[in-house]
């Protein structure tokens, strides 16, 4: 009967931090400045961290298609944000990489969200900045856990 008890309550508990992190992410589009998709940003983000990728890898990195990829590099190519390249485990196959243009880019939203999130931030009780300081080593380690699944179509 405790399984079933703790399972519920580890159920109840993923629904609160599912429904934490929808408002988290209303919360970072609201902080990140305009003029980008959070896609693309999350695209230049995954970049600038792994280094160059091949466009499938990416495309189930960020969740999205093959083609949608496609026209999202597409698209930050033409703005100089990531450059194409040839594989070096094989010259075939076009691997994509942030650009100097796109780690400027990258940076300069950080710097933005930051200054923006530092108003909100200095306005929390010490207790609850505290609280947000302790939950970052799990987010971390939420973040890096493998996605078994893919996710399913938006709205389910």
């Amino acid at each position: 009967m405790e399984n079933s008890k703790g399972g519920a309550q580890e159920g109840t508990q993923a629904a609160d931090v599912a429904l934490g992190l929808e408002r988290l992410l209303s919360l970072i589009r609201w902080l990140s400045p305009p003029g980008m998709s959070l896609t693309s940003a999350a695209t230049l983000n995954t970049l600038e961290r792994s280094g160059p990728c091949r466009l499938t890898a990416l495309a189930a990195t960020e969740g999205v298609s093959q083609p949608a990829m496609t026209q999202l590099v597409s698209r930050l190519a033409e703005a100089g944000l990531l450059v194409r390249c040839a594989d070096p485990a094989d010259g075939r196959v076009v691997q994509v990489q942030i650009s100097d243009a796109g780690r400027e880019f990258v940076a300069r939203r950080r710097e933005i969200r930051t200054e923006r999130l530092s108003r909100l931030y200095s306005r929390l009780s010490k207790a609850d900045q505290d609280a947000l300081a302790a939950a970052l080593p799990a987010m971390h380690a939420l973040v890096r856990l493998p996605r078994e699944e893919q996710p399913g179509p938006a709205g389910s």
